[in-house]
């Protein structure tokens, strides 16, 4: 054997170990947990909602970032944010849309002057300055006023498009970046960037997760959310759940965990509270991230019996073993709901409806009742799913987690947390009317078109979804 064959012989044996290593590598401590359930107080099921009425007018409602503002009014000792997108680009941005990237910056900076002595931290994902190779002048005037910014390092996650990941780290990841000398088209902007802002962006992975915590007069308060303080995404539908008590401990734990293997910070703040049982308490919520996520997700379909209420609202349903248990639900008997984000558009370019309408093929022809959100420039963003049960018991699982394998299986940074309560308590009871809501189109309000409206029979681009699902060369 030459001794050029043997040097590209050694080659794909480092770049499959390579691959199958950070394909299947431990995660850094403190990520893929659940936390038992506890007592909360004051929870809220928030909604942002844009709408169109029967005359074709576009109308948009914001609830969630209102609440956030609020919390960081009112912090009096610490404020932890995690969020995935915060900048001001992609797509273009109009005066129908809210400038949430400035107006939550100037919300932190604001309350840090106002009270110097509150500890005070961004934590996000590197795709805000491109992979490094912008400059995000949001980052910067948050640092300017003391407050750090985190960026996540997404390295020591696992690989999700391994047959590109592989090779980048083999070859690229030690060259960094610079916001200095680009020469490509800037994706999402006007600034030109390097090649290694896009070899850095074929990775496909992120911090996807949304969530805010803070102390203030009323003890701790947790939010956890499906939107981004993102300007071109302001308009989109998004939930939130926000509480109150031991639970918010159990989210800035979460919080800890990234900010110690992202740049080895270490939040100097309460320890979760011990594991005492709350069966008595009428509210119990409970964190959860990355996988646990899916596990609780299949826990609630597969145990969801005939004549039980089964509402799934979500932006990205492709993950098999989620399809699989929705086809075995409504097998059973129970009253299944599918609302889905048709897959039209993303911030000022069209989409060709990969997955949500390849899956909807599938739930169709079982006889599960999809509709689909009417979208019209903006993105069906919300992410949740509500079981009730015919003698009142009902379990709420909501957050930033699309039901992908990148988002449920160990690949992204992913938040959600689980309420179960009965279906007369204010939070469950505001989920069930919010997404009666948009299936009935009530008020005037047409949220949603029927399934034949974007139905999708081809079998290329089903087979297509099939293939980007198991293995990764997809966006989703």
């Amino acid at each position: 054997m030459s001794w050029r064959n043997v040097f590209l012989l050694g080659l794909l044996v480092v770049y499959l170990a390579t691959g199958a290593y950070h394909l299947y590598k431990p995660l850094p401590e403190g990520l893929d947990v659940v936390t038992p359930y506890r007592s909360a107080t004051e929870v809220e099921f928030l909604v942002d909602s844009t709408w169109m009425d029967k005359h074709g007018d576009r109308h948009t409602e914001h609830e969630i970032f209102d609440a956030a503002f609020e919390m960081i009014g009112r912090a009096e000792s610490l404020i932890v944010a995690d969020f995935f997108l915060l900048n001001r680009f992609a797509g273009e941005v109009d005066d129908t849309h809210r400038p949430l990237s400035t107006q939550f910056v100037d919300a932190l900076a604001q309350r840090h002057a106002e009270r110097p002595e509150i500890t005070a931290m961004l934590i996000t994902d590197p795709l805000n300055t491109l992979y490094g190779g912008i400059e995000q002048p949001l980052f910067s005037r948050l640092e300017g006023h003391g407050i750090p910014v985190i960026q996540t390092d997404l390295r020591a996650l696992r690989d999700s498009n391994p047959a590109w990941s592989a090779a980048w780290r083999i070859c690229c990841q030690w060259f960094g970046n610079s916001p200095h000398g680009g020469w490509l088209p800037n994706p999402v902007g006007d600034t030109p960037v390097t090649l290694r802002t896009y070899l850095a962006l074929l990775n496909f992975k992120a911090n996807h997760r949304k969530t805010l915590i803070t102390n203030g007069p009323d003890g701790w308060t947790g939010l956890v959310t499906s939107g981004n303080p993102h300007d071109a995404s302001s308009r989109n539908d998004n939930i939130a759940v926000r509480f109150r008590g031991d639970a918010a401990i159990d989210l800035l734990d979460t919080e800890r965990a990234v900010a110690a293997f992202s740049n080895d910070t270490r939040m100097a703040f309460p320890e979760p509270p011990e594991d005492q049982a709350s069966a008595d308490a009428s509210v119990q919520v409970r964190v959860l991230t990355e996988s646990r996520i899916r596990e609780a997700a299949l826990e609630m379909i597969d145990t969801a019996g005939a004549g039980d209420r089964l509402d799934l609202w979500m932006f990205y349903l492709s993950h098999r073993a989620i399809v699989r248990s929705l086809l075995a639900a409504q097998q059973r008997g129970v009253d299944l709901r599918v609302l889905l984000d048709p897959n039209l558009d993303a911030f000022g370019r069209k989409k060709r409806g990969i997955p949500n309408r390849q899956v909807a093929l599938e739930l169709n022809a079982a006889g599960a009742p999809v509709r689909w959100c009417n979208t019209s420039g903006e993105q069906c963003h919300a992410k949740m799913l509500l079981h009730r049960t015919p003698n009142g018991e009902a379990t709420l699982l909501a957050g930033s987690a699309n039901f992908t394998r990148r988002n449920l299986d160990n690949f992204n940074l992913e938040t959600n947390v689980q309420v179960r309560a009965d279906t007369g308590t204010p939070a469950i009871a505001d989920a069930a009317r919010v997404f009666d809501a948009r299936w009935d189109n009530e008020q005037g309000r047409i949220h949603s078109l029927p399934y034949a409206e974007y139905a999708d029979e081809s079998r290329l681009r089903y087979w297509r979804y099939r293939l980007m699902e198991a293995t990764g060369l997809s966006s989703f």
